[in-house]
C-alpha cells in the first residue's frame, strides 16, 4: 500500500468545521496506520485513499467557495473512483440543486435540497417545530434491497446524532437514502451511492456512534 492510500484528506474550501472533523477522523484512526490530512491541494484530494467533504454556512457560499478554490474538479474525480464521506452542506453539495439560494450542485447523486417547511406546525410535546432543526435527533438505518448500508456496522437503529439544519436532501431515487430521521415528518439523514457516503448530521459532534461512524469510512470498501 502506497503512503497516500492509507491517506484520509479533509478539503479544506474554507467552509467547513475543519478542526472538529479532522480531530474525529484521527481518532477514529488512532491505533492504525491512517494517516489524516487537512488540504487545500487539489493534488492531495487525487492522491488520497479517501476524502471526507465536510460543508457548513449557507449552500450558495460554499458551491462559490469549492469552485473558487480550485478543488471542485479533484472532488469530482475522486468521488467516481474513491469513498467519500460528506458532512452536513458537504452533503448537501452532492445532490443537483438546492433551494437555498437558488444553487446548483455538484450532481453526483440525483435529487434536490429542500427548506423545512413547518411554521405553525407543533411537535408532540406541544412545542413549535424550530427552523433550523438544533440539537439531537434518532437516524434509523434504511434497508435498500433488503441490507442496511456497510456504513452502520456496530451503530443501532435509533441512535442519536447531532443536527444543526434548515434544508434536507430530498433523493430522487428512495434506493439512495441511507437513512431517515423524523423533523416534522421523514427525511432523508443520510444518502449513499456507489462509493459516496454522506451525512445531514454531525458525527463529529455526535459522541461515540459518531467516531463509531468514522471508523467504519476508514475500512469501507465499496
Amino acid at each position: 500500500m502506497s503512503s497516500m492510500n492509507n491517506t484520509v484528506a479533509v478539503v479544506d474550501y474554507e467552509m467547513g468545521n475543519l478542526r472538529s472533523v479532522s480531530q474525529a477522523v484521527l481518532h477514529a484512526a488512532a491505533g492504525t496506520d491512517v494517516r489524516v490530512i487537512v488540504t487545500q491541494d487539489p493534488a492531495d484530494v487525487r492522491a488520497a485513499g479517501r476524502i471526507v467533504l465536510p460543508g457548513q454556512g449557507a449552500m450558495r457560499d460554499c458551491m462559490a467557495a469549492l469552485q473558487a478554490s480550485g478543488l471542485q474538479a479533484a472532488v469530482l474525480e475522486a468521488a467516481a473512483t474513491k469513498p467519500l464521506f460528506g458532512v452536513c452542506v458537504g452533503m448537501q453539495m452532492l445532490l443537483d440543486h438546492s433551494e437555498e439560494g437558488d444553487t446548483p450542485a455538484l450532481g453526483l447523486i440525483p435529487g434536490v435540497v429542500r427548506r423545512f417547511d413547518l411554521a405553525g406546525r407543533t411537535q408532540p410535546d406541544g412545542s413549535r417545530y424550530k427552523v433550523p432543526q438544533m440539537g439531537w435527533n434518532q437516524v434509523v438505518p434504511t434497508a435498500p434491497g433488503g441490507v442496511r448500508h456497510a456504513m452502520w456496522e456496530g451503530i443501532p437503529d435509533g441512535a442519536y446524532f447531532y443536527f444543526v439544519h434548515s434544508f434536507y436532501a430530498q433523493p430522487a431515487d428512495a434506493a439512495h437514502c441511507a437513512a431517515e430521521t423524523d423533523y416534522g415528518g421523514r427525511f432523508a439523514s443520510a444518502i449513499a451511492r456507489d462509493k459516496i457516503f454522506a451525512t445531514q448530521f454531525h458525527p463529529e459532534k455526535s459522541a461515540d456512534h459518531g467516531i463509531q461512524l468514522y471508523r467504519n469510512f476508514l475500512h469501507w470498501n465499496p
